[in-house]
C-alpha cells in the first residue's frame, strides 16, 4: 500500500515534470501519482475534481486528505528529499509560501508556458 497518492492536472507541463521527478527518487514505491485527467481518477469519486484541479490534493495511507505545499513536502520527505521544501512549512514562511502557490497554481499554463516553452501537455508531450 501506498503511503501518499497525489492528484495532479497532467496537462500541466511543470506538473508532470514534478510528477515525473518525484516518481524517479521513489525507490521504495511510497507514492501514487495519479493524472485527474486520466481514466485511473474515476477510481476515487469521493476527491472532487475541480478541487484537484484548482489545488494539489493527496491521501495518506490513513485516507486523510491533505492539500497544497503540504502535498508537495509531505511527498519529498518520503523520498528522503523532505529537507528542501521543510522551510516552506515553517511558521511565518508557510502563510506566504502558501499565497505564492495559490498564485502560482492559479497561472500554472502561463508559468509553465514560460518556462518551457509548452503551456498545456496533450498525449504527444508530459508522457511518463
Amino acid at each position: 500500500m501506498h503511503k501518499l497518492t497525489i492528484f495532479y492536472d497532467g496537462t500541466c507541463p511543470l506538473c508532470a515534470k514534478e510528477m515525473n521527478a518525484l516518481s524517479n527518487q521513489d525507490k521504495n514505491k511510497a507514492i501514487k501519482t495519479i493524472d485527474i485527467y486520466s481514466e485511473e481518477f474515476s477510481e476515487y469519486p469521493h476527491i472532487d475534481a475541480k478541487a484537484a484541479n484548482t489545488v494539489l490534493h493527496a491521501l495518506n495511507q490513513n485516507g486523510d486528505l491533505i492539500l497544497g505545499l503540504d502535498v508537495t513536502y509531505l511527498a519529498w520527505k518520503l523520498v528522503g528529499k523532505g529537507w528542501l521544501y521543510a522551510p516552506l512549512r515553517w511558521p511565518g514562511v508557510k502563510v506566504l509560501a502558501d499565497w505564492c502557490y495559490l498564485r502560482f497554481a492559479n497561472n500554472r499554463y502561463r508559468v509553465s508556458y514560460w518556462l518551457t516553452g509548452t503551456s498545456r501537455c496533450d498525449e504527444n508531450s508530459c508522457s511518463k
